[in-house]
């Protein structure tokens, strides 16, 4: 798809972003630089400007949706993207069924911990970032969960007559995004982000098509190398869980906030939080015992909701 076409179809994208938000709804090393994170200041509050960036060529949606597991059992970290992101079956989901079928509480309590995590995946530009001016003007991938994905879906989809629908994701129609974060119970909360008024990121069209030109590929993060065989997954899961024993209680953030802690230098595969019963979809993966250190880290990091 050209720039040209890009600008053509504008006004006409929003309702297939809707629909496929419908679809969504129903159903190790450094840093990676790719990626942009907000940062607190001093009292404990954030603030950024950024605007969702539209797909990027030849791809279809400005998002990628990924699933994962991070829980901890005798055996160590669970911490593997799970198959159900491309339509298969997954052996922590099997896990959780059954455990959830058994009537039994402490049972259901352990497939709520272990169930999957839900994150997505977007280009963004930064429009404002206090904490790194060097930031404003670039572009970024974005991780963020539920919290800001279900404002997204707000903005496509108002609540009210008298609100008029916008596709976040374009470059002209769109509206920058006022992200604002603030500490509940000593986690991070994205309750008061808005959107801004509808405007045009430039008003140049080469400048607006040089940004759209620096995204990345969000179709990488559901290829299939992002993901362990069936089998894989459940050795590791054997292996977490011990094998022949009945799982422990495992310990996962809740999904709708993210801890303040100093991060170690490892990035695994991650990616939300969905409703209780839904444990009929497959789920889980994992990494070594030596990472475990590192591993409980990145667990407790409930992404952006």
């Amino acid at each position: 798809m050209s720039f040209s076409d890009l600008k053509r179809r504008s006004t006409s994208q929003l309702q297939a972003l809707v629909q496929e938000a419908e679809k969504i709804n129903k159903s190790g090393g450094g840093a990676d630089e790719r990626f942009w994170k907000p940062e607190l200041d001093k009292s404990g509050n954030g603030y950024a400007v950024i605007r969702f960036l539209p797909a990027p060529d030849g791809e279809e949606l400005p998002w990628a949706k990924v699933y994962s597991h991070a829980f901890q059992g005798p055996g160590g970290w669970y911490i593997e993207n799970s198959l159900t992101t491309i339509g298969g079956k997954d052996p922590v989901g099997e896990v959780n069924r059954k455990l959830w079928n058994s009537g039994i509480d402490a049972d259901k309590e352990v497939a709520r911990k272990q169930k999957r995590k839900l994150s997505y995946y977007t280009n963004i530009y930064v429009v404002r970032d206090p904490a790194h001016p060097e930031n404003e003007g670039k572009v970024f991938l974005y991780k963020f969960g539920k919290k800001i994905y279900d404002k997204i879906t707000a903005a496509m989809q108002p609540e009210f007559e008298d609100e008029t629908p916008v596709n976040p994701f374009d470059l002209w129609e769109g509206a920058n995004f006022k992200l604002k974060i603030c500490k509940v119970a000593g986690y991070w909360n994205y309750d008061k982000s808005e959107f801004d008024r509808q405007s045009a990121l430039s008003k140049d069209d080469d400048e607006l098509e040089g940004i759209w030109k620096q995204e990345y590929s969000l179709t990488a993060f559901t290829a299939a190398d992002q993901f362990k065989t069936y089998e894989e997954l459940t050795s590791r899961l054997n292996e977490v869980l011990g094998i022949n024993k009945r799982p422990a209680t495992p310990t996962v953030d809740d999904e709708e906030f993210e801890p303040v802690v100093s991060a170690p230098s490892f990035t695994p595969k991650f990616e939300k939080k969905t409703d209780e019963g839904d444990f009929n979809a497959p789920d889980i993966a994992g990494k070594t015992s030596d990472d475990d250190d590192q591993l409980s880290y990145f667990a407790r990091l409930a992404e952006e909701d």
